[in-house]
Order: structure tokens, then C-alpha cells, then sequence
């Protein structure tokens, strides 16, 4: 598979690929915020010495505060996707139902550890009838997304198989009425949650685990005594505790998705979901429109098993706007 395909990102590869097309490219493969949280100045002991506890503590407290979640419940990780490669080893679900489409590591790590894995359109309907049920909420492609009222009723339905009701929540900042992140802590749901999609600082690598005591416990012991960086802890917790920012972003998301929405449906692309941080559209056409915006430096999302579909991000300005709404009318 092309390494373009697994997750999107790879900017070095399709400038390798394609070393003719215009420049700057412009990458839409990725469901980052292109205005990223500017953080402050940082203190130099960020940088020099290990993270301290207090310092885990403070980004962990601002996290909590800001996601609703009982501080208690919440463990910081490097990130989540590392969180989705190591459930496998803290948890030992036989069976396991996720939505399809959705992000494909969540598949290929319950698949690596020998899980029977079912990838269904209507994953709520398993609750109950399997080990653990994942869900990312909103979900990534589709941006579908499940009212907590919902969750509680697959979650009860889990516990009293005592399975485990899994929901990544990578995209849940754009939505917070959507998390589930207040009920943090209940016995048999886990959380993940992701820094770098929403505060735009994916290279940071800051996510988190929200679930029981001895879930925590045991994920701890495999992350190690400095799991995350002194730098990241200190952004971490200036941007967790920035509700101004927040507030703002959320609604210079919401028009940015607007003006995307319509240079798409301008285009005759049929749009069939996404979020606010990225859309999906289907045309038959799907191979030939994503190699020819590639010719012209821009890089979107395609996927090996739906040739018809592509995701597109947000441009970051009017000028990325103007070269996608142009590649598109070619």
C-alpha cells in the first residue's frame, strides 16, 4: 500500500512523486486545524530537565477542567494513537465491532493482536453482543456522530456482558456536548482523546486515556515514568486552559467549513459528511480527480478500499482556496 494511503500526511513522498507540481503544496490530507495554537514563551525547564509530576499534574488538571472530565480518570499519553496500539495489550477483547468506515488503525491493531474483528455500518447494534465496541465520535471519515444518550445505552449494555465500550474521541472538540468525557472513570468505557487535531499541534504529541482505575494503572506501567515532554506539558496546559481561544476557533472552524462546502458543491462534488475540520465527497472519478489536484500541489485524502471517496481539509487561506477551487474546475 502507498503510504499516502495509510493515514495521509506524507508531504515529503508526494513531493517525491510529484516534483513538477506548483509550489508551496498545499496539504488537505490531514484533519488538522491549519491555525494552530500559538503558544507562549516557554520556561527552559521545559526543555532541559525531565518533565516533572507537577508539571503532569498541571497539563492533566487543565485538560480535565476543560473536557469535563474527573482529573482522576484522565492519564496523558504521547498521543493517541500510540493509546490505540497499546489497548490491545491491557485488554484482551475476543471479539470486537467497529464502524466501517472508520480510522483504520483502530482495525489493524485489534487485528495484530488476534481479535475477531467485525466492521460494520451499524456498529451500535453489536453493543452487547461483543468484547468491546469502538466508536470514534464524530467519526473520521464520515463525521457521524452518536448523542451521549446513545453511548449510555451501549455502554449498559457492554457492562452487562462485561465488555468494554471503547469511543475515540479525536474530534469531540469541535462538539464537546457530543464527549463522554464527564462519565470518565465508569467501569467498562474507555476514552481517547487527541491535543494535536483541534489545537492544530499534531506534532506535539498529547492525547490522553480517560477510563477506570485499574485500566489507568496498567497503561501507566507500559508508558513509562516520562511519557510525554516537558514542551508538551507546558503547551498542553497554556492551551487547555485558554477558553477564549477555544470559543474563537470554533467558530473560525464552522465558516471555514462553510467556505470549503461551497467551492465543493460548486465543483459538483457530492458531499456526503466530514466535520468541521475536514469534508468527504464522493465522485466516481475519485483516482484521476485526486492524481490531477496532486499535479497541481494540493494533497488530499484518498482510500484504498473506497476508490470513490476523498476527504479534503481545510485550506489555511483565501489564496489555498482560490488554487483548490481552480484545480477543481479543471
Amino acid at each position: 500500500m502507498n503510504d499516502d494511503l495509510l493515514h495521509g500526511g506524507a508531504l515529503d513522498r508526494m513531493q517525491a512523486a510529484y516534483p513538477n507540481a506548483p509550489t508551496p503544496w498545499i496539504d488537505l490530507s490531514t484533519g488538522i486545524n491549519p491555525w494552530p495554537y500559538l503558544a507562549g514563551a516557554l520556561p527552559a525547564a521545559a526543555w532541559q530537565h525531565l518533565p516533572t509530576v507537577a508539571a503532569m499534574q498541571a497539563c492533566r488538571a487543565a485538560m480535565a477542567s476543560a473536557i469535563g472530565a474527573p482529573e482522576s480518570a484522565l492519564l496523558l499519553a504521547p498521543g493517541s494513537e500510540l493509546l490505540i496500539r497499546l489497548l490491545p495489550t491491557v485488554i484482551a477483547p475476543r471479539t470486537v465491532a467497529l464502524a466501517s468506515p472508520t480510522y483504520g488503525d483502530h482495525a489493524r491493531a485489534w487485528r495484530a493482536s488476534g481479535a475477531d474483528v467485525l466492521e460494520t455500518a451499524d456498529p451500535l447494534a453489536e453493543a452487547g453482543k461483543v468484547d468491546a465496541l469502538v466508536l470514534c465520535n464524530p467519526n473520521n471519515p464520515t463525521g457521524m456522530v452518536h448523542e451521549r444518550s446513545q453511548l449510555g445505552q451501549a455502554l449498559t449494555r457492554q457492562a452487562a456482558r462485561n465488555g468494554w465500550l471503547i469511543v475515540d474521541e479525536a474530534y469531540a472538540d469541535l462538539v464537546p456536548a457530543l464527549s463522554l468525557a464527564p462519565m470518565a472513570g465508569a467501569e467498562r468505557l474507555i476514552i481517547l482523546r487527541s491535543f494535536g487535531k483541534f489545537y492544530g499541534l499534531a506534532g506535539l504529541r498529547l492525547g490522553a486515556l480517560l477510563g477506570p482505575p485499574t485500566l489507568l494503572e496498567a497503561t501507566s506501567q507500559r508508558l513509562g515514568v516520562w511519557p510525554v515532554s516537558g514542551p508538551a506539558l507546558a503547551i498542553g496546559r497554556q492551551a487547555y486552559g485558554d477558553d477564549h481561544w477555544q470559543a474563537e476557533t470554533r467558530e473560525q472552524l464552522a465558516a471555514a467549513r462553510r467556505r470549503l462546502d461551497k467551492i465543493l458543491l460548486d465543483s459538483g462534488l457530492w458531499l456526503v459528511g466530514g466535520t468541521d475540520l475536514f469534508r468527504l465527497v464522493r465522485t466516481e472519478n475519485a483516482p484521476q480527480l485526486w492524481h490531477r489536484l496532486a499535479e497541481a500541489g494540493l494533497y488530499v485524502r484518498r482510500f484504498d478500499y473506497a476508490p470513490d471517496l476523498l476527504r479534503i481539509g481545510l485550506p489555511s487561506n483565501a489564496e489555498a482556496e482560490r488554487r483548490l477551487a481552480a484545480a477543481l474546475s479543471l
